[in-house]
C-alpha cells in the first residue's frame, strides 16, 4: 500500500458518506481514480459498470439526485482490510415520480490504490428500491 495506510483509506471512504450531499459529492469526485470502475448491482435501477468519474457521476449520482427526494446512503459499519474498505448501511428516499418511500440495505466494497478509489462493487436489496419506483 505504499505510504497510504488503512486508516487513511477508511477516512477517504468515510468522507464520501458523512458530510452534506455537496461535501460527499466533492470528496467522491476527488477520490475517484481517472479510470475507476464502478459497478451497480444487477437488479438495481442504475445497474451496470461505469468507468471514470464523469460516467459514474452522470449515470449514478446525477440520476439519484434528480429522480429521488432526500436520497441517502447511511452507513452503520465500515470494515478496512488492506487496500479494501467495505461500507454497510441503508439507502432511503422518496421516488419523485411515485411519491413512494423506501429503505434498502446495502454493502459497498471499495478497492483503493495510491489514495484513490479504483473499484467499487455494490450489493443491495434492490427489490425494496424497485417497489418504490412502481
Amino acid at each position: 500500500m505504499g505510504l497510504i495506510n488503512m486508516a487513511t483509506y477508511l477516512d477517504i471512504i468515510r468522507g464520501t458518506y458523512e458530510g452534506t450531499s455537496e461535501e460527499n459529492g466533492k470528496r467522491l469526485r476527488d477520490a475517484l481514480a481517472t479510470d475507476a470502475v464502478w459497478t451497480e448491482a444487477a437488479g438495481f435501477p442504475y445497474a451496470g459498470t461505469y468507468v471514470g468519474p464523469e460516467a459514474i457521476l452522470a449515470n449514478v449520482f446525477h440520476r439519484l439526485a434528480t429522480e429521488w427526494i432526500d436520497y441517502r446512503a447511511t452507513v452503520h459499519t465500515y470494515v478496512a482490510d488492506g487496500d479494501r474498505v467495505a461500507a454497510f448501511g441503508t439507502y432511503s428516499g422518496t421516488y419523485r415520480t411515485t411519491g413512494k418511500t423506501m429503505e434498502a440495505s446495502f454493502a459497498h466494497l471499495y478497492r483503493l490504490e495510491n489514495g484513490k478509489i479504483v473499484n467499487m462493487q455494490q450489493f443491495v436489496d434492490s427489490a425494496m428500491v424497485r417497489a418504490a419506483m412502481d
